[in-house]
């Protein structure tokens, strides 16, 4: 084989190289880019959810306030209707003292005791 063709052979495989070697780095940076790109996206799915996982958060928490509320509104009005209750028996109570037809409840018992008898 002659030296000429020895030196094509030679540079040619040094040209099969370097455009081996600068597809593999051409491939590189498509997969480095898309990476990139599959990352902003995760990033930007991520922000979304967690933009709705607040919202949801801050809805849970007022409803919970809300209910909160209620609840102390209820055990007022509860509380309310416990004192009306009371004020009503005791205005029972003090209208059979003072009714004449109402018999005495002391003496009602000491009628239907056999031992006070």
């Amino acid at each position: 084989m002659s030296t000429t063709a020895t030196i094509i052979i030679i540079v040619a495989i040094i040209v099969v190289v370097a455009i081996l070697i600068a597809l593999f780095r051409r491939a590189q940076t498509r997969k480095i880019d898309q990476q990139r790109i599959a990352a902003d996206e995760h990033r930007r799915e991520a922000e979304t959810r967690t933009l709705a996982a607040d919202q949801a958060r801050a809805a849970a928490d007022e409803q919970a306030a809300r209910a909160e509320r209620e609840r102390l509104a209820a055990e007022q009005q509860r509380a309310e209707a416990e004192r009306q209750r009371a004020d009503a028996n005791a205005l029972h109570e003090r209208a059979n003292e003072l009714d004449p037809d109402v018999p005495d409840p002391e003496d009602q018992a000491s009628e239907t005791d056999p031992a006070r008898r």
